[in-house]
């Protein structure tokens, strides 16, 4: 099904992409890791195999993903860029800048996808993990995606999964604090100026914000499904 604003060359957006009924999609580090090389994975334009099949390559197997999958990248084009991204129980955020033509929606089909046959097989289960549509956010000016970079990292914390957004393992929030961290997907120090000093104070000072309007709208929700 097309969409009726196709996503454009050159522009950032806010992906959203859920679960369906809230499904719970990841269950411990290693369904979340997959998740995370997926999604380094299928950022090329070509990929040589399908991702299941060459994480099971020998060479693979004995020499780690990160640095077999760097010697294919490297002369491949990207479809998409990846900024910031967060990893949730049952939804993802990510802020993608579409790179090729369709970019964007070639990028979600594979990485859902592949999930999908992952997860289903794992968990002898038939049938869509995802919501049909995911939905997108145009990012219309460089106050608007730092501020969206922020409300991102926060969401662990939002959702009581850990006290402090640096606590969570599955987003960007360490590459933007330029710290030591597994997993290096994003590229957004052409787009975003900051030191990691400041952007921790600008991402801390809001946590308690964050909370607070989570917990409104969360009751005004209930409220209104009451009779």
């Amino acid at each position: 099904m097309k969409r009726k604003n196709p996503l454009v060359e050159g522009q950032t957006y806010h992906i959203f992409t859920r679960s369906i009924a809230e499904f719970k999609i990841f269950n411990n580090d290693s369904d979340f890791q997959r998740m995370l090389y997926l999604l380094q994975y299928y950022q090329i334009q070509e990929p040589p195999i399908s991702f299941s099949v060459y994480t099971r390559l020998e060479k693979v197997q004995q020499e780690g993903f990160e640095k077999c999958f760097s010697l294919i990248a490297k002369d491949q084009l990207q479809i998409v860029q990846i900024i910031a991204y967060c990893l949730m129980p049952t939804h993802i955020h990510l802020i993608l800048k579409q790179l090729q033509p369709s970019g964007i929606s070639i990028f979600l089909g594979n990485v859902l996808n592949s999930y999908t046959r992952y997860f289903n097989i794992k968990h002898h289960r038939k049938g869509p993990l995802w919501e049909s549509k995911f939905q997108n956010v145009l990012v219309e000016n460089d106050e608007q995606l730092l501020h969206l970079t922020r409300y991102i990292h926060l969401n662990p914390t939002t959702a009581s999964l850990v006290k402090k957004p640096h606590d969570w393992k599955f987003s960007s929030y360490k590459e933007y604090l330029n710290e030591k961290t597994n997993y290096h997907l994003c590229q957004f120090e052409d787009l975003i100026e900051f030191r990691p000093d400041k952007y921790k104070k600008f991402v801390q000072d809001r946590i308690a914000y964050q909370r607070e309007l989570a917990i409104i709208k969360r009751q005004l929700i209930d409220g209104e499904s009451k009779p």
